[in-house]
């Protein structure tokens, strides 16, 4: 075999120093795409291919025994220098012409094959072609053929990777992604327990609307079924959090399934999965075969409501005196006009703790939020209100939505209108269409009293009240009211603020005030661990050129047991130079659960934690890290990490009382 590879041109590559390999040893040595088993045998140099031909075993991490290479796999033994099998059989492996020279050991390498375009290789293309801009995950055995289709999407430039140090990082970040631009990002992982990682971050994608794409690893087809090694049924496994979920087969038409994916993800506003087994990925894709893109391919989302339901809406907020505006999350993006019809009807404007952020807490009309995480200023203006006008909220219990009001409920989804209880005027409609059409329709006309001065008074009121709460002191760390207005100061006013669960987010809500930031949370779904793989996605959107996030601060907020989830996360922002600055509240325990244990007469059991120093923990990572124990250090502290031109932690030793 030798002897022939010698005929052919070679590309000769120095791959040992003279003494680096000792009599009777073996090593794998990789250069370019090709690796081999290097052996010294009785004074003689040999290159094998590493892979042996019965399980794909690396022979370059096996050893001489007896005058055999053995396969550290299954045992199989070869000639170290032939690479024939004892016995006469004739599954030896091939060898590589080998020359030692005065400065080393040199392998001659045949020329490599020209890549062969793969159908993974044609639905990346579609991926890109339908502005897929970011996968996150973690490459692995069950997804090299399409993790390779991605490496030449990126060095092209069409895409960007992160790889993350859990799978569950990769479906957070992906999820917030999509809250925040309303496009699709995508999350890689293996079969089996990769695959399974995902499931809670895609959870929260799918209950919170926002698209993502799951591409999942999966074993050959040929062993599915009796239970291969790391073998998931991953369609039933994803079961409902996936609205559209397909297995890439030999047979698929490999583009259309990429664009029905993306196409799902953005119309139903949801998670849509591929299964790639593990052969199919390396596929040739056929000869000429066209990537996919959205061409043609989907319709405009701007629903107009029915004439008859803007008609009646128009003629109750004619009729009322004191209409208040409700918005939640999916009013994200249709701000712009109902502010302007808010202001024509001199109505109040409460958030759900979900759209907090939506409108400045600085303008007239602002409200704050409502419900469990709000002020009393917003609950106030919801029971003083003769009518609600409610724009994309989800009237859950942890909502707070009054259904004693008079409500107009708009939204884009039919099935969120009137979904908990009757509503007096359900509306189906793309939200700022329908905004803009009340506002056309209406005109002039204002009935309501203008309530501008009691929302002033209102703020006087509680911003009082939280300045008397930040006087207080037990001596058990700082509390959360002194935190959040020294975040409120310090916090750019463009920041993409993603918050956790607990007390700690309770706090945000009451205690911080919003002036242009954008909150991003793990809002029905309620996940523990949100904030920090959250702010990974958030920071992508701002690396594009889309000037809605472009080069926008990210801020992260969590208590200590939601950062311990994805603690290790700290070194992918690192790894990547993202300028991310997180604050952890540290009160050394389940803050939340532990009040709900004492509020629900319980004993306060087993919710304490043991925790590292987090700041030094970011500066082992090779992050900025930073500690505060006193109220007099929470503006340096901020203020310096948030100046930092990367990734950051302040860890804030918080009374868990004070909240």
């Amino acid at each position: 075999m030798a002897e022939s590879k010698a005929r052919v041109r070679v590309a000769w590559e120095k791959v040992l120093e003279l003494d680096e390999l000792a009599e009777g040893r073996v090593k794998p040595v990789t250069c370019h795409h090709a690796t081999v088993c290097l052996t010294h045998f009785e004074g003689r140099y040999a290159a094998l291919d590493n892979r042996c031909p019965h399980q794909g075993g690396p022979l370059g991490e096996g050893s001489i025994e007896n005058g055999w290479l053995r396969c550290p796999w299954h045992g199989w033994d070869y000639h170290p220098t032939t690479g024939k099998s004892p016995g006469g059989f004739d599954d030896g492996v091939a060898t590589f012409p080998v020359e030692v020279r005065d400065d080393g050991v040199y392998v001659g390498f045949p020329p490599e094959k020209p890549h062969v375009r793969t159908v993974c290789d044609l639905m990346a293309e579609t991926l890109t072609g339908w502005g897929v801009r970011w996968v996150f995950g973690m490459v692995g055995h069950s997804n090299l053929g399409l993790a390779d289709a991605l490496r030449r999407q990126e060095e092209a430039g069409r895409l960007g990777y992160i790889g993350v140090r859990h799978e569950g990082a990769a479906a957070f970040a992906c999820s917030a992604y999509g809250k925040l631009t309303a496009r699709p990002a995508a999350c890689l992982s293996i079969a089996g327990p990769g695959a399974t990682n995902l499931l809670t971050g895609l959870w929260d994608a799918n209950v919170d609307r926002a698209p993502v794409l799951a591409l999942t690893g999966q074993v050959d087809t040929q062993v599915l079924g009796p239970g291969a090694f790391q073998e998931v049924d991953l369609q039933a496994a994803f079961g409902k959090v996936a609205q559209w979920s397909q297995t890439v087969l030999h047979t698929s038409r490999h583009a259309e399934l990429v664009n029905l994916a993306v196409k799902s993800a953005l119309l139903n506003r949801g998670v849509s999965h591929l299964v790639f087994p593990d052969e199919v990925q390396n596929l040739p894709a056929p000869a000429g075969e066209k990537a996919g893109s959205p061409e043609g391919r989907i319709t405009p989302h701007d629903i107009a409501p029915p004439a008859d339901a803007v008609e009646r809406a128009c003629g109750m907020l004619r009729g009322a005196k004191r209409p208040a505006i409700i918005v939640g999350h999916g009013a994200r993006f249709a701000m712009p006009v109902i502010l302007e019809l808010a202001e024509a009807l001199h109505a109040p404007v409460i958030t759900t703790f979900k759209a907090k952020g939506l409108i400045s807490d600085r303008h007239s009309l602002a409200c704050g939020v409502l419900g469990r995480s709000g002020t009393p200023i917003a609950s106030w203006f919801m029971n003083e209100s003769d009518l609600l006008l409610v724009f994309g909220a989800s009237f859950s219990n942890h909502t707070g939505i009054t259904p004693k009001k008079p409500t107009i409920q708009v939204d884009f989804d039919p099935m969120a209108l009137a979904r908990f209880h009757e509503i007096d005027l359900p509306v189906w409609g793309e939200i700022e269409r329908t905004a803009r059409l009340l506002r056309e329709q209406l005109g002039s006309s204002r009935n309501a009293t203008d309530v501008r001065g009691e929302i002033a008074e209102r703020w006087k009121i509680w911003r009082r009240e939280k300045e008397r709460r930040q006087k207080e002191n037990r001596g058990q760390g700082v509390d959360s009211a002194s935190i959040f207005a020294a975040m409120t100061r310090l916090v750019p006013e463009n920041a993409i603020v993603c918050v956790d669960v607990g007390n700690n987010t309770y706090s945000f809500g009451r205690y911080f005030e919003c002036s242009q930031q954008a909150v991003l949370m793990s809002g029905y779904l309620g996940s523990i661990g949100f904030a920090l793989p959250a702010a990974l996605g958030a920071w992508a959107a701002t690396q594009e050129e889309d000037p809605r996030f472009h080069s926008r601060p990210v801020v992260s907020v969590s208590g200590d047991g939601g950062l311990g989830q994805y603690l290790a996360e700290i070194t992918t922002a690192v790894k990547y130079a993202m300028n991310i600055t997180h604050i952890v509240l540290n009160n050394s325990e389940l803050g939340k659960i532990s009040k709900e244990q004492r509020a629900g007469d319980w004993d306060v059991w087993q919710t304490s934690l043991h925790n590292p120093n987090f700041a030094e923990y970011a500066a082992l990572c090779g992050a900025y890290g930073v500690r505060v124990t006193e109220v007099g250090g929470l503006d340096q502290a901020i203020a310096d990490a948030v100046a930092h031109p990367g990734p950051a932690l302040v860890e804030i030793v918080s009374d868990a009382q004070l909240v």
